[in-house]
């Protein structure tokens, strides 16, 4: 049903196509992150500790990290229809038994199963989409993928949390069931597979499997565990990382001279892709970066409710999802490096702002730099990944998509990693700095004394500035601010980041239509 015999096909039948392949992939997308709301209860439930409950996570985004790359090769392998609903159905069932689980061990099985499942989703709408749509409509065809991208970790929070809050966590996992089984009926009756992306025999790389599983599965553990144990003072840590990083160099090497890699490599030959790569990897680094601070700072030092965190955070992604179709239609009429430049300048403005933030900030002052960097989402998104993907031939698309979603994937794991440990590590640093000029002794703290001891006896606090009770009200507003300080210095150096990926931006091309649209006709 992608096209007739003319090659020619109803309008109708592109967006019927486009739901069909959105609609598990959204699914997919929201069940990255809505556990995270719910670890609480199901620890609580199955009796695990925290670490232990946060293989839940972790299981996921293993399975997820080392499915994605070789998505493109099994569909080859198995026909990319077949591999569609052999996807949807795994993740379905597996939702299922996760929604069934006994004890905490059982639950990680199950996961690492729907990671299996949901991982080939993303990269199949994507190469689907792109294949689908017309050149002069690609633009659009990537607005309705980013709107499900961008939509899914926003509103999974929302919805894991109303979920349990409601019924109870198992049914985070038995909502997928129904709408897993209405897309397996969709793509049955909808997606027809073209001649080139059709089931054919070739040889299995084995040692290409085993090395990328390893590496990859390694490295997101060591990505996710690392802030836990303070990174390399961890044994295991480095272990794995060694582990990790063998694993990849050697897999390079072997897919290098595959005859049937699971992931071409060649494909970075096409500058513009690996250009895109690149700039998807950082934006999205410093992206989930920043989504990752911004609740953290709302509801550690704001005093906000969850609730109110997600009101603050809520209009970014609303600005992302109506931006992104206005950037799928200026695509085709504007000069697309135009656009994503415009989209890069404006995140990182967006950061800057961000790193103004203070203990006294009020709400609008909060929301308007997230509706900055919503739209600076919408308007790189799009053209980025049209411009990646436009020097790439369609019975290349799976492969080229799968090391897309991969490195988009792996920049925001690289991204939460990292601003994690250096807001920790910069907390440290303004404590020790702040605490070197507090002199309690000193002329200007003399001088304050009586002011602020009266200020504490109106409100209510029966001691002197210098008793225990005062030194702890200094001390907690020290690590108070020493923490915003802290997140100061974060926003600014994902600003930083963003900005110097402008420096790259005009390395990108448009590729040729004749080219891009090989095997269309």
């Amino acid at each position: 049903m992608h096209k007739n015999q003319s090659g020619n096909e109803p309008i109708i039948n592109r967006w019927i196509i486009a739901l069909t392949v959105m609609l598990p992939t959204l699914i997919e997308i929201i069940d990255t992150s809505v556990v995270n709301v719910s670890l609480d209860h199901i620890r609580g439930s199955l009796s695990a500790g925290i670490d232990e409950a946060t293989w839940v996570i972790t299981s996921y985004l293993v399975s997820n990290a080392i499915i994605i790359p070789i998505t493109g090769w099994l569909s080859r392998l198995i026909g990319r229809k077949r591999y569609l609903i052999l996807s949807i159905s795994v993740f379905t069932v597996s939702s299922f038994m996760c929604g069934s689980a006994w004890s905490l061990q059982s639950l990680v099985v199950f996961r690492i199963l729907q990671g299996i499942g949901g991982g080939a989703l993303q990269p199949l709408s994507q190469s689907i989409l792109l294949e689908t749509f017309p050149p002069r409509q690609r633009g659009m065809s990537m607005a309705i993928f980013g709107v499900g991208v961008m939509f899914g970790p926003i509103v999974g929070p929302l919805l894991g949390g109303w979920i349990t809050d409601s019924w109870s966590w198992h049914w985070i996992f038995f909502i997928n069931v129904p709408i897993g089984f209405i897309s397996i009926m969709m793509v049955l009756l909808f997606i027809v597979d073209p001649p080139y992306m059709e089931r054919i025999k070739m040889k299995i790389d084995y040692w290409g499997l085993f090395l990328m599983a390893i590496g990859l599965g390694c490295l997101q553990i060591v990505l996710d565990k690392g802030q836990r144990v303070d990174w390399f003072s961890s044994n295991v840590i480095i272990y794995l990382s060694f582990i990790s990083i063998s694993s990849l160099i050697l897999f390079v090497v072997v897919e290098l001279f595959s005859e049937n890699p699971v992931v071409n490599l060649r494909a970075f030959k096409n500058i513009s892709f690996s250009t895109g790569n690149i700039i998807m990897f950082f934006v999205f680094f410093c992206v989930f970066g920043s989504t990752i601070l911004l609740p953290v700072y709302l509801q550690t030092l704001m005093g906000y409710t969850s609730f109110l965190a997600g009101l603050a955070l809520g209009p970014g992604a609303i600005f992302t999802m109506l931006s992104m179709p206005i950037v799928g239609v200026l695509v085709n009429k504007i000069n697309s490096k135009a656009i994503l430049a415009f989209g890069v300048a404006v995140t990182a403005y967006s950061f800057h702002l961000m790193a103004q933030f203070n203990l006294s900030a009020d709400f609008n002052t909060i929301v308007w730099p997230r509706v900055l960097m919503g739209i600076g989402v919408g308007f790189f998104f799009i053209p980025l990944n049209t411009l990646t993907m436009s020097g790439i031939r369609k019975e290349e698309m799976g492969n080229a998509t799968a090391i897309f979603n991969l490195l988009r994937n792996l920049g925001g794991s690289f991204g939460v990693a990292f601003i994690t440990t250096m807001l920790t590590r910069r907390a440290q640093f303004h404590q020790a700095r702040l605490v070197d000029h507090l002199d309690l002794f000193g002329r200007n703290m003399q001088q304050a004394v009586p002011q602020i001891s009266e200020m504490l006896k109106e409100k209510g606090f029966p001691f002197s500035l210098l008793d225990q009770g005062s030194l702890g009200v200094i001390q907690g507003e020290l690590l108070r601010q020493a923490s915003m300080l802290s997140f100061n210095d974060a926003f600014q150096l994902l600003a930083i980041m963003t900005l110097v990926v402008l420096l790259i931006v005009p390395l990108m091309k448009k590729g040729k239509e004749d080219v891009t649209v090989s095997g269309m006709h």
